[in-house]
């Protein structure tokens, strides 16, 4: 599962036709990266009550089986193993961290995109690719020299 902050869906040049909506969504995920817009996640407090409710989801709910995660400055991505319906996750997760969030900003409005993007793993090339893919992210930005420096992924040192 993939979800922005409000107010950044990325544009797609319409000459551009990708092989695969996969294609297309790394596309849009490196322009996201890029981005210098609404970078609201790079406050630490408020990443941190993101990392926090991802964890919450899977010890505390039980909604999931958390896989891999990682909360870059405007977009997060998490890979898991639902236990309830993909909609309640991301209903869940997205109102609770909003709230908080904007308490924490002290503004008031959306915070998360309305959309989200979700796919399902099909075998475990797929599922050992989208790990990677997860994790390295902060790497593939230039925001760290190595997957276990960025402090907000399932791959850091100090989680």
């Amino acid at each position: 599962m993939t979800w922005r902050l409000d107010g950044l869906l990325p544009t797609q040049a319409p000459d551009v036709i990708y092989a695969t909506p996969g294609h297309a969504f790394a596309a849009e995920d490196r322009a996201l990266a890029q981005s210098h817009e609404h970078l609201w996640l790079n406050d630490t407090r408020v990443a941190r009550q993101v990392a926090e409710a991802i964890r919450n989801g899977e010890s505390e709910k039980r909604f999931y089986e958390l896989q891999a995660w990682v909360i870059m400055p405007n977009h997060v991505h998490v890979l898991l193993l639902p236990r309830v319906a993909p909609a309640r996750i991301t209903h869940w997760l997205k109102g609770k961290t909003a709230m908080e969030a904007n308490l924490l900003l002290g503004r008031t409005g959306a915070f998360w995109q309305h959309e989200s993007y979700d796919h399902w793993v099909r075998n475990e090339r797929e599922f050992n690719r989208i790990v990677a893919y997860i994790e390295e992210n902060p790497v593939s930005a230039g925001l760290a020299a190595a997957v276990e420096d960025w402090p907000w992924s399932s791959a850091t040192r100090a989680s």
